[in-house]
């Protein structure tokens, strides 16, 4: 059945097997495909407002989590958005998760979020294949990964107005998004090895696609070589402050109070902070999952990291990527920042399936792609 087809999935362990074919299953043809991106997040970060910019993109898929309690469905991160795809049966649920994050961006920030939600039967008509793997970092969590073509091809009609839909804020319908669970309490990770990477690399259109496999899986050897393989997050977490650099932004996606909301913040600032939590919650456990449930890196139509880096790897990547880019095989952006930040989904801090998208906090994976390099 369609609907059961991502929970047959078996998860691949090894980051290196999703440069192989046979990792990925085609989308059934009647599923559909939501894509969102903030319009303008350039200015947006350049206003100081990338915080802001990886919680509206993380927020849209903690409300789609929260329309469907309970159901495992694809879904990635990309820092000023984010993309997923369910089953017909759960599109109208989509849909209007979809357009309450919409409406509650451009009232709570004034960030305009393109939103649109694509049949896969539309994608493979015009021409793009779209398959899909589950990358397991964790026991307990597993990330999606897309290729084909088909992800990209949507979030390309999202951006050029060909698709999409739109939502007045506060018109009558239009509900709050229930965004539980989402939170930025972790202050930025400062870079342990020079710096902190955010990397695109994307194939050419119409290119050599064994030929631009082959030079991932150079980047994946050379990156591969890095401490922990570059994982910006360290073991023992990151830094916490009371109060959080997030908590303005908690505030607005929760929708309470802002006392309850300090009170809440302050307990986990408590807990964290002392190695001292309620009983049967162990605090160490929870800190070095925090660091192994985070996607740093993926595959999303193309490589896409956020790294600790070195200086010599910095230049060693750099020279690979621009041999690629002259050879007509790759794009590539690549971002260098201080720091690192994690926007995250902690349904209940009990249970190991919490999540943590990372990102560079300078611009991140939205400054890597106004860099992008090579034919296009």
């Amino acid at each position: 059945m369609a609907d059961l087809f991502y929970d047959g999935l078996t998860p691949v362990a090894a980051f290196d097997a999703l440069l192989r074919d046979a990792a990925y299953r085609p989308l059934p043809d009647d599923w559909w495909v939501g894509v969102a991106d903030i319009a303008d997040s350039t200015r947006a970060i350049a206003e100081g407002a990338y915080k802001t910019v990886n919680m509206v993109g993380a927020a849209v898929i903690s409300a789609q989590r929260n329309a469907r309690p309970g159901r495992a469905f694809p879904f990635v991160f990309g820092g000023d958005g984010a993309s997923f795809a369910v089953p017909d049966g759960d599109a109208d649920s989509a849909r209007a998760a979809l357009q309450a994050v919409q409406g509650w961006a451009q009232e709570a920030f004034g960030l305009h979020l393109r939103v649109a939600l694509v049949p896969v039967a539309r994608i493979r008509a015009a021409g793009k294949e779209l398959g899909v793997a589950r990358y397991q970092v964790a026991e307990a969590v597993d990330y999606a990964m897309f290729s084909g073509g088909g992800m990209a091809w949507a979030e390309a009609e999202l951006k050029a107005g060909r698709i999409g839909m739109d939502v007045v804020p506060g018109a009558t319908g239009t509900a709050r998004p229930d965004l539980t669970g989402l939170s930025c309490r972790w202050s930025h990770m400062k870079a342990r090895h020079g710096h902190i990477v955010s990397l695109l690399v994307l194939p050419v259109e119409g290119g050599d696609a064994r030929a631009f496999r082959a030079l991932c899986r150079e980047v994946l050897t050379l990156t591969g070589a890095l401490d922990r393989g570059g994982h910006p997050v360290p073991e023992t977490g990151g830094r916490v402050r009371f109060p959080s650099p997030g908590l303005k932004l908690e505030l607005a996606a929760s929708g309470r109070g802002r006392l309850a909301v300090l009170k809440e913040s302050f307990a986990a600032w408590a807990v964290l902070r002392t190695g001292l939590g309620p009983r049967g919650f162990d605090v160490a456990r929870y800190v070095r999952d925090t660091s192994r449930n985070a996607d740093f890196r993926k595959f999303d139509d193309g490589l896409k990291m956020t790294l600790d880096c070195d200086r010599a790897t910095v230049e060693a990547l750099t020279g690979l990527l621009d041999r690629g880019a002259a050879e007509g095989v790759l794009r590539y952006g690549l971002e260098l920042q201080d720091e690192a930040m994690m926007t995250c989904i902690v349904p209940s801090a009990f249970d190991d399936d919490h999540m943590h998208f990372v990102d560079g906090a300078a611009g991140g994976y939205t400054r890597a792609a106004a860099r992008l390099k090579g034919r296009g």
